[in-house]
């Protein structure tokens, strides 16, 4: 990621949930994001595949009422920080058996936006007086992400 967008990226966590991150928290926060994108996938292509198609189309992406909330405050959000078109260049996904639509890859930046201001909401909720996210707060939030994504 460019100085641009580890400095964006810092922006974006202090806007979101008062954190201090840096550089070596962006590994961290790719892979979360990452991993997080190809579980949505997954999930949508198993719909994909129900409902007897070829293609994932953005209704088959997995938003629940609470992501799509996450969504909404990325997109207040990213009118002062500037972070999507950094979620753009991180919105990569592996192939899958179903491809998605033009339109669906187009949801993928506000998706992982809404993501991450999720993540750093859930580092505020689980650790309300943490000011620099470490490896452990990593560890717990991610867990979190896992049980329920």
């Amino acid at each position: 990621m460019t100085v641009m967008g580890v400095s964006a990226f810092e922006r974006f966590f202090r806007a979101a949930a008062s954190l201090d991150v840096d550089k070596n928290d962006l590994k961290r926060y790719s892979d979360f994001v990452d991993d997080k994108l190809y579980d949505l996938l997954i999930v949508a292509q198993a719909a994909a595949k129900a409902n007897d198609r070829d293609t994932v189309e953005p209704w088959d992406l997995p938003v629940t009422k609470g992501l799509q909330e996450s969504i909404h405050r990325f997109r207040q959000l990213d009118q002062e920080v500037e972070l999507k078109p950094i979620l753009e260049q991180l919105a990569k996904h592996p192939p899958l058996d179903r491809a998605p639509t033009e339109e669906t890859e187009a949801r993928y930046p506000e998706l992982l936006g809404g993501l991450s201001v999720a993540l750093a909401e859930t580092f505020r909720i689980v650790f309300p007086d943490l000011k620099n996210p470490q490896t452990k707060h990593w560890e717990t939030v991610t867990k979190i992400f896992n049980l329920l994504l």
